[in-house]
Order: structure tokens, then sequence, then C-alpha cells
């Protein structure tokens, strides 16, 4: 399996009228400023650096939210301030007090990267350690990435749910992240559209997708392509430990055209 390292730099900028879809998957924007065009694609073998990669980035950039999240809690700053009180009194010292408390707040942080990390090792590990026997060789399953410049920028999977009870009447939208730089630009809505009529080709009746409660932005978007909160969990028991919690979303389809497949 050929597979190409690193992602390059440059990227086409034009201006242009407003565009969802044009020859093949081309897509333009039109703002104040000229947009990049792109276009969606299924994966191909040379992509397998350059998403993996694109994946990692988007995961971990959340983990600063995630310790601020943390430290907003009300729980986490009681435990704080009578953790600082017990050794300020046991110490004397209000210098020995903070430099304790720093302490904890490095160890804090380097938790909440932990988990981070912990989610990337196993996501590289599983689906995406073999993308193409993951989502192109797999029944009801598909993988799209968006292309700018010969660059990927972005990208989307799809497959059958792990829950039980979805399986049969639903597929889950999986693994999207978006490039920085492209963020804003209709990239992540192009490729929600692409699992949205992938599912809905197939006669399936709804999509779900799980995303993490701060990643904000996420949430706006699959809230504006129809996605509704359904639940809300926590991963494991660090999870819960840090007040870290997984939304999960459903988006119903209008026009079911066939049963899913049994």
């Amino acid at each position: 399996m050929g597979q190409r390292t690193g992602m390059q730099a440059a990227a086409r900028l034009c201006p242009g009228f407003v565009l969802l879809r044009l020859l093949g998957g081309w897509h333009r924007c039109r703002c104040w400023q000229p947009m990049a065009s792109y276009r969606i694609r299924q994966y191909r073998d040379q992509d397998y650096d350059a998403v993996r990669t694109l994946f990692a980035r988007g995961i971990l950039e959340h983990a600063p939210a995630g310790y601020r999240h943390f430290l907003r809690s009300a729980w986490a700053q009681l435990g704080l301030l009578v953790f600082f009180v017990a050794v300020r009194a046991a110490a004397g010292y209000w210098v020995l007090g903070l430099g304790a408390m720093a302490l904890v707040l490095a160890a804090t942080w380097l938790l909440v990267r932990s988990f981070s990390t912990s989610y990337v090792r196993q996501a590289l590990s599983t689906d995406l350690c073999d993308i193409t026997a993951s989502y192109l060789w797999a029944p009801d399953s598909c993988f799209w990435v968006a292309e700018a410049g010969g660059s990927v920028v972005g990208m989307v999977a799809v497959a059958p749910p792990q829950d039980p009870a979805e399986r049969g009447v639903a597929l889950e939208l999986k693994r999207m992240s978006v490039s920085k730089d492209y963020r804003g630009r209709g990239v992540s809505k192009a490729l929600c559209g692409e699992v949205l009529r992938f599912a809905r080709a197939r006669g399936y009746g709804a999509v779900v997708l799980s995303t993490s409660m701060v990643q904000v932005a996420a949430q706006r978007l699959y809230e504006g392509q129809g996605f509704k909160k359904v639940g809300a969990f926590s991963p494991s028991l660090l999870g819960s430990l840090l007040c870290f919690q997984i939304f999960h979303y459903r988006c119903d389809l209008p026009g079911r055209t066939a049963a899913p497949p049994r």
C-alpha cells in the first residue's frame, strides 16, 4: 500500500460565486476575502499519513479546552481550595501551599493531556491503522477527504454504529476533522453532507455521532445540519473525575426510500 509522508504546503486561492458543488465535487465559497477551492473525494492509500496526522492534531488541540473546563467546575475549585488550605495549615508557609498547588495543577494538565493522547493512540491502532479495510472494504462504510491544492484539509468517515440498538437503523458519522486553516469555509458542512447522502441512499433512517463537550464549534455544526442531542455520558472513570462528557447526537433522515440491510 503506497503511503506519502507529510502534506504539501501550497493551497490555491480563488474568488468566486457561492457554489455548493461543481464539476465532480469542487467547492468554492465567497466571502469578503478570497477562499480556497477544495473538493470532496474518496480516501486513497496515499492519503494515509496526512489523514492520521490531521486526526491526531484535531483531537489534541482540544486538550487545553478540556483543562479549562475542569478548572471551572465547582467541585474542582472546591477541592483545590481545600488542598491549599490543608497544605498551608500543615506546612505553615504560604509559599509551600502555592508550590503544592502549582504541582497539582501541572499534574492535572498532564492527566487531561494523557486522556486525549490515549484516545488518539487507540484510534490510530484500530480503524485508522488500516483505513481501506475499515471503511472502503467494509459494508455500509466509506471514508472521504477534503483536498485543496494537493493537500488533505479535511476528513470524515461513516460506518455501522457500535451500539447494537442502532445497527440496521442508522449509520454513524466518525472521525470528522478539518484543518484550522480551512475552518469556516464550508468544508465541515460538505463532509457532513456526504455522510447524510450516503446513509439516505442506502435506505437508513438516521445518522448518529458522538462528540465531546468541549468541541463547541462541532456541536454548532451538527445542530445546524439537523442533528439533535439525545444523550450524554462519561467515557471512563478518568473522564468522570475530569468532569468530561461525550454528547450523543442523532439526525433523522427524511425521505427514506428503502429498508436498510439486515
